[in-house]
């Protein structure tokens, strides 16, 4: 039940919106090993952002999993920064990532928890 959050403070097409979108999902189903049924994603863009002071490009991303490899993170930073830079041509230096291990009983979905 992977969840990737993404706001970035730059305008994004709704035709483009839609397809990086589904780019995002099969990169996270593929980074974490976990069916792609499961993930979802969301794009917030041209929220009023400042980083270090500036407006300039920039990405706030969470990904919260249940059974996140807390080791693996700073692979999954590299992935997700690139599909970030790639994507939105943001440097990698001017994204976020906020990662969380969720608790089954703390996830609900289909009106029961994982």
């Amino acid at each position: 039940m992977p969840l990737l959050k993404i706001q970035t403070n730059q305008m994004i097409e709704p035709a483009t919106n839609k397809a990086m979108l589904t780019r995002a999902s099969q990169t996270v189903s593929e980074m974490l090993s976990k069916p792609e049924d499961y993930v979802m994603v969301s794009l917030e863009s041209n929220p009023s952002m400042l980083f270090a002071g500036s407006d300039a490009p920039l990405a706030c991303l969470e990904l919260k999993s249940l059974g996140l490899a807390e080791d693996r993170t700073t692979e999954y930073s590299r992935v997700l920064c690139e599909f970030i830079e790639s994507e939105l041509g943001i440097p990698q230096a001017r994204i976020y990532i906020e990662f969380s291990n969720g608790q089954r009983h703390l996830w609900g979905w289909d009106s029961r928890t994982f």
